[in-house]
């Protein structure tokens, strides 16, 4: 019985590091969806200065306007790749959260499989003593009655 408990204790732990992972799993999603958002942010904002930017050529524009201009988009083509970064490290995260619950929810249910087992053996014990009772005083008074003696159950 006490190997139960102990088990028992370890499935409570076992929901707990499960939980804990399904709350890192979500937290990791949501970061991964604003860093998404940020991506998408970035790109709206670099497809419409090209546009705008593009709607002007027929213009003539002061070299030192496309000078500023060519540097301000390769700043932010720099932020795009340093968020294309960020969004490669938080996949990665995503994959190692998904990896932890999955991890965690196995264990639980292999401790969980454990125990029932350990339940049905149990159980399958009892049964044996109860019936190896039921036969011990099925014998002991079939000799009884054959020999004309009374015994005492105990």
């Amino acid at each position: 019985m006490s190997s139960l408990n102990a088990l028992m204790v370890a499935i409570e732990m076992a929901t707990r590091k499960r939980d804990e992972a399904r709350q890192a799993l979500r937290e990791r999603q949501q970061s991964h969806a604003a860093a998404q958002g940020q991506m998408d942010q970035l790109q709206s904002y670099m497809q419409e200065m090209q546009q705008r930017w593009g709607a002007q050529e027929g213009m003539e524009l002061k070299p030192e306007v496309m000078y500023h201009h060519r540097q301000f988009m390769q700043r932010l083509q720099h932020a795009l790749e340093l968020q294309t970064k960020v969004m490669r490290d938080q996949e990665l995260r995503l994959q190692a959260a998904r990896h932890a619950l999955m991890t965690a929810e196995l264990r639980l249910s292999s401790l969980e499989k454990v125990v029932q087992m350990r339940r049905r053996d149990m159980a399958l014990a009892q049964q044996r003593r109860d019936q190896k009772q039921t036969d011990e005083r099925a014998a002991l008074q079939f000799i009884g009655r054959t020999f004309g003696m009374q015994f005492q159950e105990a």
